[in-house]
């Protein structure tokens, strides 16, 4: 390998090594979302049915894709904020991945150029 080709190759390296780093701090993961909804129930002297209404809530749900089919599960505020940071978390993770395989492609091409030159 050329020098220059060696230098450009360790400092690949180097990043890659310190995104592979940053894996080690990421929490627990989920994927999905979360949100927060507001509802109305079929009472007709209820509050949510007065003028102004005042809707029954709010109700944390979070849903997400499991085994190929939508799952939604209610929650309670403190369940919700935990979700909440597992999917940053797994936002997080898939950041650093994306970066990895950057990295990767660009010492790919030098390791294949280097060895087609040879």
């Amino acid at each position: 390998m050329a020098r220059s080709t060696t230098e450009r190759l360790a400092t690949h390296q180097a990043h890659y090594a310190r995104l592979a780093a940053q894996l080690v701090d990421v929490g627990f993961i989920t994927a999905g979302s979360i949100t927060h909804r507001y509802t109305r129930c079929a009472s007709p002297g209820c509050r949510c049915n007065a003028d102004p209404p005042q809707p029954h809530g709010p109700y944390y749900q979070w849903t997400a894709k499991v085994n190929g089919k939508t799952v939604t599960r209610r929650l309670t505020q403190n369940e919700a904020r935990l979700y909440q940071t597992w999917i940053a978390n797994d936002r997080q993770l898939r950041t650093i991945i994306t970066k990895m395989r950057q990295v990767a492609a660009k010492a790919t091409d030098l390791i294949i150029k280097d060895t087609a030159a040879s």
